[in-house]
Formats: structure tokens, sequence, C-alpha cells
């Protein structure tokens, strides 16, 4: 019995021997202890937590090289692979793991829309509630610093850029002809209804290597990928009506929006300064197919059509039975887009675009036939090394084929013609130092076959996280675009206009409110001048113009202080000239204006089952030229204001009515002047104002939701 008791002593001595005993301390990157971390040895049972210094100790059986590993919750998982008798007075430090909430974002010139944005200052539902834009998202985007209102016009001007410097995406794909065609002094819309789409991203300088062609910004518009339920909404409004249905099996499913404007009735109520031989109509739908597969892959297919037609004499100094000007235009937009996760960390997305935009315009006795098709293809590959540093890298080809017939009122016929073909590449890092220092680094390489000309664009941003709410951003970057198809039409012997960007920026967000406050530069180069009051075919055209852009952008908005009330402020300060086009000497161009102003506020009153709202936009005088006074765009019209009010009336659950009116107080805005082409015996140039074609636009509608669960409503897309 004894020498069994001898044996079992001397095991359990044996064994305690040839245990061994990992310890050590683990600290943040501050040398704080870190309490309650986890550390084991990998596939083992052993291992402990640590305690409130930090430290820890356990022993193991195990032998040889293990994976010891420490990990905490919102710090990366840290593993240290070495032979077990080494580890031991272990200093651990962990990093803070940058993919937790609260880690800095990259946002220099960036404003992001959508429910699941990591710093959102506009939701989808605002695109369309904004008094002012009439359910219009190039409206709503307006309200917003960094923006230029142009009345007359409807386009986005970006910190002193033309609207042609901002280009439009739709899941990242290219959309060449973004808004309808109108004629002048009638503001163009978005070709687009919000109702199709989960969010946006409106970038207004300094944006990814990805986007090319645009010198002052882009608008990235985002499908929704999978929509909740089946539903019917129908719209009845005193433009016209409109219906659209949703309809889900199994893992497809396919949204549907058509629409028809008529504003005959409209202007037959509320006539405007214009003679409407035949007022506006169009019909437009869009359509949006989904798949998704088995292995989370997602396809979706969308389409685009919109058809306009109107007949209109626009009153007009120099001419005494007015300007008549025509349009029938025919536009065809189909995208598709697929993405995919595969391998290790690896994602790609793909998509192609094609645009066929067909006009019949007649301007007076001249006709004019325009035809454009483009093309847009783009592969992109995103690999995920770690939550510390990502990379996407891809390529895409830009095709445009331009035809233009013009027959003058004495029958003389010319035909311009040209092909715009764009290859480019890029490559971007984001790079994590910590969970408050973050960079953006990227390429971008374009070749143009028309130009025969190649570009590199180099992109760069940081930012640091100053504190739990605040941060500050940096960005840099050298952006290309080719001349307009205005020009390229009677000259391709042109370089690429190109600009910089430089772009401080500082955000402080918190529960229910966002304060942003950010300054730029722009250095203009080689933009196009002409020798004519407008480009023909005759104009010697050059690449010597340039120009500059600087300011400060400023946005506040709350959404929690006062009850049942959501509100923003935006203020934009603009210094920007230009010597280009055929501008005689340097000089702020007529769009832009120095101070811009918006003040959007919405109430919900629930004993009324209401939300009424309003938007006050300021616009301080642009430059025009008065040929009765010495100098080039050497006055300033008076200041721009306009009020507008809305008003949604919950009548059910899933019925609507609504009612808006654009400056409701009937302010005199001027844009401009007209002068005579010639002047009086006395020399002086005789004047007519350029003013909006009516003082106030009303608006009403009723909106109906058909669904299953009786609750959802357009609320949200009012």
């Amino acid at each position: 019995m004894k020498p069994i008791l001898l044996l079992i002593v001397l095991s359990c001595q044996l064994s305690t021997i040839t245990q061994n005993t990992i310890s050590g301390n683990v600290t943040d990157a501050k040398n704080n202890p870190i309490n309650g971390a986890n550390v084991y040895l990998d596939e083992t049972y052993d291992g402990t937590s640590t305690n409130d210094k930090g430290e820890f100790s356990f022993k193991t059986d195990e032998k040889g090289t293990q994976n010891l590993v420490i990990s905490f919750i919102s710090f990366e998982p840290f593993i240290k692979t070495a032979d077990v008798s080494s580890l031991k007075n272990l200093k651990i430090k962990l990093r803070d793991d940058v993919s937790s909430l609260g880690a800095v974002v990259i946002n220099a010139g960036t404003f992001e829309a959508g429910e699941k944005a990591k710093v959102t200052v506009l939701k989808p539902l605002d695109i369309v509630t904004t008094a002012s834009a009439l359910g219009d998202v190039m409206g709503a985007l307006q309200t917003l610093p960094g923006t230029s209102t142009v009345d007359e016009d409807g386009r986005l001007f970006v910190r002193g850029g033309e609207a042609e410097e901002t280009q439009i995406f739709v899941d990242g794909i290219r959309v060449f002809t973004p808004y309808t065609p109108s004629a002048n002094n009638i503001p163009s819309r978005g070709r687009f209804s919000p109702f199709l789409f989960k969010g946006i991203s409106f970038s207004t300088g300094g944006y990814s290597a990805e986007y090319g062609q645009a010198l002052s910004g882009v608008l990235q518009l985002n499908t929704i990928d999978e929509p909740t339920e089946e539903k019917t909404d129908v719209s009845f409004m005193t433009l016209g009506l409109g219906v659209g249905n949703t309809q889900i099996w199994e893992n497809n499913s396919f949204s549907i929006n058509t629409s028809y404007i008529n504003l005959a009735p409209y202007q037959e109520a509320f006539p405007d300064r214009n003679t409407w031989k035949k007022p506006v109509q169009s019909l437009s739908g869009e359509m949006v197919y989904r798949h998704k597969f088995k292995n989370e892959s997602l396809l979706k297919l969308y389409g685009a059509f919109s058809y306009t037609d109107f007949d209109v004499i626009q009153d007009n100094i120099n001419y005494d039975e007015g300007f008549y000007f025509g349009l029938k235009n025919r536009n065809l937009y189909f995208n598709t887009s697929y993405k995919n996760k595969f391998g290790d960390n690896w994602r790609i997305e793909t998509g192609f675009s094609f645009t066929n935009d067909h006009s019949n315009l007649k301007i007076m006795d001249d006709l004019v036939t325009d035809n454009e098709n483009s093309m847009h293809f783009k592969v992109k590959l995103k690999k995920q090394f770690s939550n510390r540093f990502k990379v996407s890298f891809g390529s895409e080809y830009f095709m445009t084929n331009f035809n233009e017939d013009y027959i003058t009122d004495k029958n003389q016929q010319y035909t311009y013609r040209f092909n715009n073909n764009i290859f480019a590449s890029f490559i971007e890092t984001d790079i994590f130092f910590s969970k408050n220092l973050a960079a953006k680094i990227g390429l971008r390489a374009e070749n143009s076959e028309l130009l025969n000309e190649f570009t590199l664009s180099p992109r760069t941003s940081i930012a640091y996280k100053v504190n739990k709410n605040a941060q500050f951003s940096l960005a840099y970057g050298q952006f290309y675009q080719n001349p307009k198809n205005e020009y390229l039409k009677f000259n391709t012997d042109f370089k690429a206009e190109n600009t910089s960007h430089l772009i401080s920026n500082y955000q402080h967000t918190k529960q229910g409110q966002i304060f942003r406050i950010e300054a730029y530069l722009k250095e203009y180069k080689d933009l196009v001048k002409f020798d004519n009051n407008r480009p023909i075919f005759t104009s010697n055209f050059n690449n010597n113009g340039s120009g500059y852009a600087k300011g400060l952008d400023i946005f506040w908005r709350q959404n929690s202080k006062i009850k049942n009330t959501d509100y923003w402020v935006s203020y934009s300060y603009l210094d920007t000239e230009r010597d280009y086009k055929n501008y005689p000497t340097t000089a702020r161009p007529n769009f832009a204006s120095k101070h811009n102003l918006s003040l959007v506020a919405k109430h919900w009153i629930a004993d009324w089952k209401s939300q009424i709202g309003f938007s006050y936009n300021f616009t301080s005088g642009r430059n025009y030229t008065n040929p009765n006074e010495a100098g080039f765009l050497n006055n300033e019209t008076k200041n721009y204001n306009s009020l507008s009010l809305n008003w949604a009336y919950l009548i059910d659950q899933q019925k609507i009515l609504y009612f808006s009116v654009n400056n409701v107080l009937g302010t005199q805005n001027v844009f401009g002047y007209n002068y005579k082409n010639s002047a009086e015996p006395n020399g002086n140039f005789e004047r007519q104002a350029i003013t909006p074609n009516a003082d106030r636009f009303f608006f009403v509608g009723f909106f109906w939701t058909i669904s299953d669960n009786k609750k959802t409503n357009q609320l949200d897309n009012l």
C-alpha cells in the first residue's frame, strides 16, 4: 500500500513541476489597466480574466508553441505565439477596435443622408418634406451649405462651380443626363423620384479617387436593397397623377413608379408671365428589380424613362412678338449593378449604365436635333486586410456619342458630332492608425481618347477625433473634367479643365444635433475661353482660363430640444472669380452669390394629425453687366428672399392631404437683366428684369397607400 501512495505523491509533484505559469499585465494605449479582459490559450480550457490592475496569472499543462489570446470589447484581439515557458511577466497593450461605434469618420466635404449613415445630416424623409423642394432631390440639397441658389435654373451649383461640374451616380454608376430639360428662366428638376432611394451621399469637394470627371461635386444615390413589404402608392395632384407598386417573392422584389404631369389645368387657374402654346406635359417611370442570391450577393436592375413636351413664347425685350422655344425630349436610362463577397474579406462591385437622350428643339425659326448615347462600365474590388487597413481599386470606361443636326431659318444645314471616350483606373487605401486617427489616400488615372491626354489625380484626407463628439478633418485632391458638349461639338483641340481642392473641417455631433464648419480653397486651371458672345463653330477656343473659389460653410441641425420639432440652418460664404468663356477680365460669375442662407423647420401637431413646415432661403445679389456703365459684370441684383410653407394632414393612417406654397409672400426677386441689343438715340440701352415666371407656386396632392399592414403611408415621402 505504501509504495502506491508514494507513487501518487511523486506523480502529483511531477505534474506540479511540469506545469507552466502564464502571467502578465494588460493596459490600453494610454497605460490604463484593463479590468475583465479574457486571457486564454487558443483551443484549450486554460485561461483567466484580468483584475482591476490589469494583471493576470494562470497555470497550464500545455507544452511547446501555443497561441495566447487576450480580448476585450471595443479593443482589437491580441494574439502572441510563443513557447509556453516564455509567456511570463508579459506587458501587453490592446489597441482600440477602429470598427467599433464611436470611431473616427473621414467626412471632409461630404454630407450623408440615410438612417444607417454614421454621421447623418439629412435623412431620406428630408428630401421630400422640405417645403421649397417640391419633392425634388436637387431642391432639398440646395438647403445644404456649399450650394448656391440659382432659382431660375434649378440645378446644383457647388462652391463656385457651374452645374455641369457636379456629377450624379446611381449605385455607383454615372447618370449622364440627370435633369429634365427646360426653357430659359424655368428651373429644371432631377429626373429621379426619391421613392426608390435608401440613402444619399453628397460631396461638395475632396471626394474619393473612385469618382472622376467632376470639378466641384459628386452626388451618389443608392437604391433600396430589400423592400420590407408589398404595397401600392397612388397620388392625385394639381399637376397630374402617379402610381407606384412593390412586389416581393422569394429572393426577388420589383418596384415601379410612374407619373403623368400636365400643367394646362394649373396654368388656367394660375397664369404665369409666359404664353404657352402647348403647356408642359411629361410622362415618366422608374423600376428596380432585385435578386438576392444564396451567397448573399445582390443583383439590381434599374431603369428610368421620361418624355417631356412643351411650346412656349417668352417675353423678351429684343423680340417684339416674344421669343419662341419648343422642346420634345425623350430620355432612357438603364443601370445594372452587382455586388458580392468572396474569398478572404474580398468584395466585388460592378455595374453598367446606358443613356439615350433625344431632343427636338425649335428656337424661333431654327430647328435643332440632339441625340446622345452614353455608356459607363465599372468594376471595383475591395479587400479588408484588417480593421486598420483596407484597399479598394478598380477601372471604368466612359463612352459618349454626340450628334447634333442644326437647320437655320434659311434652310442651311449643319452637323456636329464627336465621340468622347475615357478610360480610368483608381486605387485607394483606408488606414486607421487608431480609433481616433484615420487617413484615406488615393490616386486616379484617366486617359481621354478625344483629347489624347493622360492625367493623374492624387487624393488624400485625414481625420482626427479630439473627443467623444468632435473631430477635425483635412482633405486635398486634384480633379479633371473634359470640356462641356457645347464646346466639344465645335472643337476638340482642348486639354481637360482641372482644379485642386483643399478642405478643412470641424464637426461636433451628439444625440439629436450636429454642427459642422468647413473652409475650402479651389484653384481652377485650363478653363475654356472663346471670343464670341456664345460658342459657335467659328469661335476661337483655347484653354487659357483660370479662376479660384474659397469660402466657409456652416451647418447646424437639432431635432430633440423642442418637442416634435426638427430644424436646420445652413450658411455659406463664397468668394470666387473666373476668367473663362468670353470674359474680358477676371470677375465673379453671374451664378455665384457671396452669401447663401437656408432655414428649414418641421413640426408635428398630434391633435391636428398634421406636419407643418417652412423653409426660408436668402441669397445676396448676383453680378450682371450694365452696358450703360463702364466695366464687365459691373452691377449687382438685389438680394433674393423666398419663404415657403407646407402642410401634410393625415386623413387616416394611409391617406394624406398635402398643401404647399412656394414664395408665399410673393417677393419680387430679380435674377438679372436683359438689355436691348442696340442703344436708344441718347446712347442708353433699355433693359428688362429677369424675374420668376410666377410670383408664387401652389401645390395640392392626395396620397393614398394600400398595404396589408394598414399602417404604412407616404408621410415619409412628403
